[in-house]
């Protein structure tokens, strides 16, 4: 008999709730975090769907249970929460019960999961996008204090910290708390070149980013940012799909007689949308290069202001640059 199994997955246990073809809960209950446990689940029948949400674990989760031959289906943690808020009282058992419903239903719309490859770029670019934020803080942190004190940095040494040390022998209490940041500030550059060092080589290493590489603006850390984020792309219909994954469309409200567009969506990974738009700015702003694809964004910009021609080319490149990697041609700049 075919059964369905909603899964509340937390770090260590998971809630299970087991439904059958009526609705009505075969089992539930708690088992570990651990695909195997879970496959065991099948005593109670044979699962024709089994729903978990999006989370920390669930891509780890995911991979394991469709290993076993198990229908998983991994759906939006915000369209569950849509449903799991109506009940009064929110339990892990609870949440199990209803995800087996929404199981039975197939109400959700699954989620696409990312390969454990995608999954290990993703960690390489989130590890340097940390640090690269820790040491701008860093940065503003020191510069903040030294204004607050009124000193200004010498001319002299090409290297910022060195013109610190230098304006820092003079005061010797704001040496004090300075001097173990700047140590802080050497240990976070050298991983960050370490972490760019790899990034690159990984980029350049792939014929599919060196080819992506091709379209003016997109240097190796978006090109690479691009792969791990779509990861398949097949996935989309259209090409023009990946400017809305990414939130680069514009809202759209529309009610009776009333209709119009807003600001973008912002949906989808932020990351990869800062690097479009960050390509998009370079490709605008930088002398000569580009060739048709600058010269319609410099018309625009004269239209609708810089910041908007840059979300339009950000949305574009993102165009472009699924339609090469599905197509496997290189860039025209025609």
């Amino acid at each position: 008999m075919d059964c369905y199994v909603g899964l509340d997955v937390s770090m260590e246990e998971t809630a299970f709730c087991v439904r059958g073809p009526e609705g009505r809960i075969l089992g539930h209950g708690k088992v570990p975090t651990d695909p195997e446990a879970i496959a065991a689940l099948q005593r109670f029948g044979r699962p024709a769907r089994v729903v978990l949400e999006t989370g920390r674990m669930a891509n780890w989760l995911h991979r394991g249970l469709v290993a076993r031959d198990l229908p998983a289906v991994c759906v939006d943690a915000r369209q569950a929460h849509a449903v799991l808020s109506q009940m009064p009282n929110k339990t892990d058992a609870n949440d199990a019960a209803m995800l087996a419903e929404l199981a039975r239903t197939g109400f959700p719309r699954a989620v696409r999961v990312k390969s454990e490859a995608a999954q290990g770029m993703r960690a390489l670019l989130k590890a340097r996008d940390l640090v690269l934020r820790q040491r701008m803080d860093l940065d503003n942190t020191i510069r903040g204090l030294l204004t607050s004190m009124g000193v200004r940095l010498p001319k002299g040494p090409r290297k910022w910290s060195e013109r610190v040390e230098l304006a820092l022998e003079a005061n010797e209490a704001l040496a004090l708390a300075l001097k173990p940041l700047l140590r802080l500030r050497e240990d976070i550059a050298r991983s960050l070149a370490e972490l760019t060092r790899r990034l690159l080589a990984e980029a350049r290493g792939s014929e599919l980013c060196r080819r992506l590489m091709g379209v003016p603006g997109v240097g190796a850390i978006t090109a690479y940012a691009f792969v791990a984020t779509i990861d398949d792309p097949t996935r989309f219909a259209h090409s023009r799909s990946v400017g809305a994954y990414v939130g680069l469309t514009s809202r759209r409200y529309q009610s009776g007689e009333v209709d119009y567009a807003g600001r973008i969506t912002r949906r989808g990974d932020s990351m990869l949308r800062t690097l479009l738009f960050e390509a998009a700015s370079s490709l605008i702003t930088r002398a000569g290069g580009g060739g048709a694809l600058r010269e319609w964004a410099v018309r625009l910009r004269a239209k609708v202001g810089h910041k908007k021609a840059g979300v339009a080319l950000a949305r574009k490149l993102g165009v472009i640059l699924h339609r090469m990697w599905v197509d496997g041609t290189q860039f025209r700049p025609a």
